[in-house]
């Protein structure tokens, strides 16, 4: 398949079959047809303007930490969210704004600096910002859509807009903002004093801390805890503690954790969490979703 000609205003912004392996956590897949790394606001709405005018279809990567990409890779657009602009805070009063690629822990952090509540529970939840909105990223009962005021999202065509909470339709680990490249959000919070707040978020960060096995690095959380209950207590409780499909296996010390080894593949990982479901389900009734993106 012969590549795209792509403008000269976005050019020299696209690297070719670009391996996508470093940028995902479980460190599986093949490469990106085109990839780029915008390094400012301007550019990514031309990227995604230059994309829709050519038929590709952008996929915005934040930071990897809940995507699975299969080894025949992705044929369009991967777009990096990586540049400092793209992550900026602001404080003003009792709101601050965070740029879609801003890491979430970055944001927690700036906002308990600030004196702003609302934000601390969500410590140690890996990702950035926008992927945060879309599944709307929960801990210890409160979640991101909660707090979250209005969001500024990019269209195909290249406009940008702002959409408000209600529109967003937050709801139990979902949004509806799937498939939209989020430029920036603004979440409501409440003055607090630092001091507390350093304390309780310190405390959230023990905790948080304690879900991922010590010295592992290719891994993931594969599935969304249902209402009222853990996925890793459902699986514990059928006793899938170790289960293990080819190269991928669930942590034998935290039972909702994915590790993956290097004989591991896409296929591995996508049967493992397929068994899984199949076996919570027969078992206890529950469907167990997928955290995981699947590229």
């Amino acid at each position: 398949m012969s590549s795209v000609q792509f403008p000269d205003s976005v050019a020299h912004l696209i690297q070719y079959d670009q391996s996508l392996i470093p940028h995902v956590w479980l460190g599986i897949g093949g490469p990106a047809r085109y990839f780029a790394e915008p390094s400012s606001r301007q550019e990514l709405i031309e990227l995604v303007r230059v994309a829709h005018g050519l038929g590709i279809q952008p996929r915005v990567l934040g930071g990897g930490s809940n995507l699975l990409v299969r080894e025949s890779g992705v044929d369009g657009l991967v777009i990096s969210l990586t540049a400092a602009e793209l992550g900026q805070l602001s404080v003003s009063g009792d709101r601050l704004t965070a740029g879609g690629g801003a890491k979430l822990s970055h944001v927690v952090t700036h906002a308990v600096g600030a004196g702003l509540s609302g934000l601390e529970s969500l410590l140690g939840i890996p990702g950035t910002v926008g992927g945060a909105l879309v599944g709307n990223a929960a801990a210890v009962g409160r979640d991101i859509g909660s707090v979250t005021s209005k969001v500024e999202i990019l269209s195909p065509d290249g406009q940008v807009r702002w959409i408000g909470n209600e529109e967003a339709q937050f709801s139990h680990r979902r949004s509806n903002l799937g498939g939209q490249v989020i430029l920036s959000a603004t979440f409501q919070l409440q003055p607090s004093d630092v001091a507390a707040l350093t304390k309780r978020m310190q405390k959230m960060w023990i905790v948080r801390n304690a879900v991922y096995p010590q010295g592992r690095s290719r891994i993931a959380l594969p599935f969304v805890d249902p209402d009222g209950a853990t996925a890793q207590r459902l699986i514990a409780d059928i006793g899938l503690s170790g289960i293990s499909e080819g190269g991928a296996s669930l942590s034998p010390e935290r039972q909702g954790v994915l590790v993956v080894n290097d004989r591991a593949t896409s296929d591995d990982c996508l049967k493992l969490i397929e068994r899984i479901r199949e076996q919570v389900l027969l078992q206890t009734g529950v469907d167990l979703q997928t955290n995981l993106q699947i590229w």
